[in-house]
């Protein structure tokens, strides 16, 4: 799970950026083709100062412009061949690190779709985006060009210490010996960046999270004159960003200033040794040269790799990130070897002693030894006050959770014995919070089987009474309908998902008081679409209307995780119990009034 914020930082190095590397063992090629461009273009480099060693101590000595005008023109050639190697770099590492992003984005959005209800009862969406674009993207950076920049200053640091050795010994081992005294501190610096990067990177994720929420709540923001609270909470979560990204910056300008002043400090200590042996006659200009040069690409290598280690350090922290994400363990999974549910489909529900305490809430037990059966097409109404549980039945059902305690059955067989996409198969739901995608009205009504034809679509709206108001539209059922549906009223909204669970036609069938955001012309019509969908169901009703409730087999009255009362309407209300109370509100309201609060 990702890191909370009460557990202390882990210590971190580059080495999670080892989780992109299944990614690059599937593109061999644009591997291969980076790994020979790029080494064609360092190598190409390193015979720069061996033409101009010649030249000074051939040409210049001797007054050959032929021999000058030869090793201009091949100067000239080995610059086209570094044009052409580090073009094609350019484009073989580039288009690997966009092809390994696209993979790993579809990876850990695929992995976050299959996570538990519990993962995101303690993580927001919002910051869970933020990896999915944000660190992703630097990733992309690291591989589509650090990685590549890395590995060729890597290959010229280590080309130009070796011809620097065959150029010069002496002046070599003394450029050898002030390498850890560069090195060491670099490392120590890096660590800093890392832990600075990873700072940065989880408060801008908080920003993100908090704007996404607020955004996607826009029209309540407004309702209540939010906007200046919002705009404050963001402009907080913002700086506590830029000061977080402050921070990582100022020690990478840190690390590279030293960098260079090291590397550079020591070459030219270097070249003074060397120039004292020019003049003793020991060592040729030429030579010199060459050396220079060697020496030269070897700091500005090193240098170059200061830089781009703080920024490989920033990428290992976005990848530690959505490492956490790869990695993390559905808590509700299929077992290895899911029992196979019984066909045909029945639709018989059981809850056998069950208990129940949300993850968030642990001390709070949300069922306490529920036990109850539903028969095949049997149609239960669940009522009870707020928090009475209603709601975590249907979680339970859908194997959301798993009980603490007792076992849920469906067609006689523990749930948690079965694969959850065969048992989610067999329910169909229609939950009070509808949502709607931003996609088309043909898209939201076929989610669920996705396969399905038009006419198939049709004919569920038709059935949900949604086909009349679809078809008004300017596009009809190919309508896009904005983000969470915001262009459709709450009942429109509502007969969409009810043609949604039609359109499934599964044998269980669970309603969140599906008409009660229905006008009454509505709800009528809604109405007896649902009844005669109920008949051939199994369906478990949260009640909130009294209509609902008449309509019922049996009626559940929860209280506190437990079922205090069965029966029917009348004999519940003759019993005089909580029923009979909370009808009596009903009746003190209205008819046509809420039966109960909406809720768990």
């Amino acid at each position: 799970m990702p890191r909370q914020e009460n557990q202390p930082p882990a210590r971190r190095s580059v080495r999670p950026l080892a989780t992109v590397l299944p990614y690059l063992a599937r593109y061999r090629r644009l591997v291969v083709g980076a790994s020979i461009s790029l080494t064609i273009a360092a190598v190409t480099t390193l015979t720069l100062p061996m033409a101009v060693r010649r030249m000074i101590d051939n040409g210049f000595s001797n007054s050959d412009s032929g021999f000058i005008n030869t090793y201009f023109s091949m100067l000239m050639v080995l610059a086209i061949v570094l044009a052409l190697a580090s073009a094609a770099r350019y484009y073989f590492v580039i288009s690997l690190g966009e092809r390994i992003v696209a993979d790993l984005r579809r990876d850990v959005f695929q992995r976050v779709m299959r996570l538990s209800a519990s993962f995101f009862d303690v993580n927001q969406s919002g910051e869970i985006v933020s990896r999915l674009t944000a660190d992703t993207t630097q990733i992309k950076s690291a591989v589509g060009a650090t990685a590549s920049v890395a590995l060729r200053n890597l290959i010229l640091c280590l080309g130009a210490i070796g011809m620097m050795v065959y150029t010069s010994p002496k002046l070599s081992s003394l450029v050898i010996a002030a390498i850890p005294l560069i090195v060491f501190p670099l490392v120590g610096f890096g660590r800093s960046v890392r832990r600075r990067a990873r700072a940065a990177q989880d408060r801008l994720a908080a920003a993100s999270a908090y704007a996404g929420e607020a955004i996607a709540a826009t029209r309540t923001v407004q309702a209540f004159n939010g906007e200046e609270s919002a705009e404050g909470r963001f402009g907080a979560a913002v700086e506590e960003a830029y000061h977080a990204a402050r921070a990582a910056t100022m020690a990478r300008s840190v690390l590279t200033a030293f960098a260079i002043t090291m590397v550079f400090g020591s070459v030219v200590a270097v070249l003074w040794f060397g120039a004292r042996d020019v003049l003793a006659g020991t060592l040729s200009a030429g030579t010199l040269s060459q050396f220079l040069l060697y020496s030269v690409f070897a700091a500005g290598s090193l240098g170059a790799l200061s830089e781009v280690w703080g920024e490989l350090s920033q990428a290992a922290g976005a990848a530690e990130r959505l490492k956490e994400l790869l990695t993390e363990v559905p808590q509700i999974r299929s077992p290895e070897r899911p029992v196979p549910m019984p066909v045909p489909a029945r639709g018989a529900i059981d809850f056998a002693d069950v208990h129940f305490a949300y993850p968030a809430r642990p001390d709070y037990k949300s069922l306490k030894g529920l036990s109850f059966s539903v028969r095949p097409g049997e149609t239960v109404a669940i009522v009870g006050p707020s928090g009475a549980g209603k709601s975590t039945v249907f979680s339970m059902l859908l194997r959301y959770y798993d009980p603490t305690g007792g076992t849920v059955l469906v067609d006689g067989t523990d749930i948690r014995a079965v694969d959850p996409k065969e048992l989610r198969e067999r329910i169909a739901i229609v939950p009070q919070d509808v949502t709607i995608f931003a996609a088309s009205i043909h898209d939201n009504i076929a989610f669920g089987a996705p396969e399905a034809s038009r006419e198939a679509v049709r004919a569920a709206a038709a059935a949900a009474q949604a086909d009349e108001f679809i078809a008004r539209l300017d596009r009809g059922y190919d309508t896009l309908v904005g983000e969470r549906g915001v262009t459709l009223s709450g009942g429109q909204r509502q007969r969409i998902a009810i043609a949604r669970a039609i359109l499934k036609d599964a044998p269980i069938l669970l309603l969140d008081e599906a008409t009660s955001a229905l006008d009454a012309e509505s709800e009528t019509l809604v109405q007896t679409a649902l009844d005669r969908l109920m008949r051939e169901r199994t369906t478990l009703v949260i009640a909130h209307r009294l209509a609902t409730v008449l309509k019922a087999d049996r009626i559940l009255v929860m209280d506190h995780g437990r079922i205090v009362e069965e029966g029917t309407h009348a004999s519940l209300i003759g019993q005089g119990g909580l029923y009979a109370k909370l009808a009596r509100l009903q009746f003190d309201h209205g008819a046509e009034g809420l039966f109960v609060a909406s809720g768990s």
